[in-house]
């Protein structure tokens, strides 16, 4: 599975946002390939699931897109995207 986390620049924020859904992947035993890329990059690269704040979300034409209340915390994190990814890795949510 391909994820793409976005931020304006795809510097900071986003990386750290991959960082943590990898992070929560391994500890839920699914396979994902997760890359951090800024707005404009990300509209042309191929993803299962692009994952970002609210304000950007809006933009994107993706049928899954999936916002996130915070880069970094965790918790919030695996509240706002665990079910979406379980969903597309084909396990029970």
């Amino acid at each position: 599975m391909k994820i793409i986390t976005v931020c304006g620049n795809g510097i900071g924020s986003s990386l750290m946002l991959a960082m943590k859904i990898e992070e929560m992947c391994k500890e839920e035993g699914i396979n994902a390939d997760v890359e951090s890329s800024d707005f404009n990059s990300a509209q042309g690269k191929p993803a299962d699931l692009i994952v970002t704040v609210k304000e950007l979300a809006q933009q994107f034409e993706h049928k899954n897109v999936v916002v996130v209340r915070s880069y970094v915390n965790k918790k919030k994190i695996r509240e706002d995207v665990l079910d979406k990814i379980k969903e597309l890795a084909g396990m029970n949510a």
